[in-house]
């Protein structure tokens, strides 16, 4: 064995396989909302509370829907427009899918 053979894993501290390092890279964490369903690019939600919005001066109110979601890199955010609010970020948290 070379040295070539082993990559070191910041998250877990340890030098592992690149094998078994690349296939926990293929692996892709899935997007859920508040009530644990699955989300993809295009769905639509509806927002569970009150969410005030910073530096728009608005409240977006509870069942408030949101359509074509964008999913982004962090699984516990979304990209989403409102008719009045454009490059809104929202977490996954707050949301239901409809």
């Amino acid at each position: 064995m070379t040295d070539e053979d082993y990559v070191y894993d910041e998250a877990s501290g340890e030098w592992l396989p690149a094998s078994e390092l690349a296939a926990g890279a293929a692996e892709v964490e899935a997007v859920l909302d508040a009530a644990g369903n699955r989300l993809a690019d295009g769905d639509a939600v509806v927002l569970v509370k009150d969410l005030k919005v910073k530096g728009a001066g608005q409240t977006l109110k509870q069942g408030t829907v949101i359509r074509s979601i964008r999913l982004t890199e962090n699984p516990e955010e979304i990209d989403c427009r409102h008719d009045s609010i454009k490059g809104l970020v929202l977490r996954t948290e707050f949301v239901k899918k409809r």
